[in-house]
């Protein structure tokens, strides 16, 4: 697990400089759940070869707490899953029940620098400061294990919050 730490703390620290210094407990915040639920997803690859989209959140006091979606079917669509657990994280952006929310699912993505498409855990990551990032993980299954390859990421949509 120390790999992923380095390399996000690395991705996340070029990302919050770029923004300037005013973002630093944003990306503290977003650094914190994603550390704590990245587990989770190597798990289910390992175990399942899959995952359905979940959710993190972070409360005002700092505490991370994991938030599923579930809309009744035994194989939801993932994207059914993600528009839920969205719903449900911009009712309580509205009440201030979180400070931080992040969205964890499986895609198909290119990375930077290359031209076919690989899986990709993803982490939509938002913040109430104003702070948006995907982060992508792709990833191979080896012998039933997973090998991540260079992490990147874009912009987010900055809609849970929304300034």
């Amino acid at each position: 697990m120390m790999k992923y730490t380095v390399v996000l703390a690395s991705l996340l620290f070029f990302t919050a400089s770029a923004i300037g210094a005013d973002q630093m407990q944003a990306k503290t915040d977003v650094e914190k759940i994603m550390n704590a639920m990245l587990p989770f997803a190597v798990q289910m690859l390992e175990k399942q070869g899959e995952f359905f989209p979940y959710g993190v959140a972070m409360t005002p006091a700092g505490e991370v707490v994991s938030i599923g979606g579930y809309d009744g079917r035994e194989q939801p669509p993932s994207q059914g899953i993600i528009n839920l657990l969205k719903d449900s994280f911009r009712s309580a952006a509205k009440t201030k029940k979180y400070r931080a929310t992040g969205i964890f699912f499986n895609v198909r993505t290119v990375p930077p620098g290359t031209t076919e498409k690989t899986d990709a855990v993803a982490i939509a990551l938002d913040h109430k400061d104003n702070y948006s990032v995907v982060v992508y993980f792709p990833y191979k299954l080896k012998a039933g294990k997973v090998q991540f390859g260079q992490v990147f990421s874009a912009a987010g949509a900055n809609d849970i919050f929304g300034k």
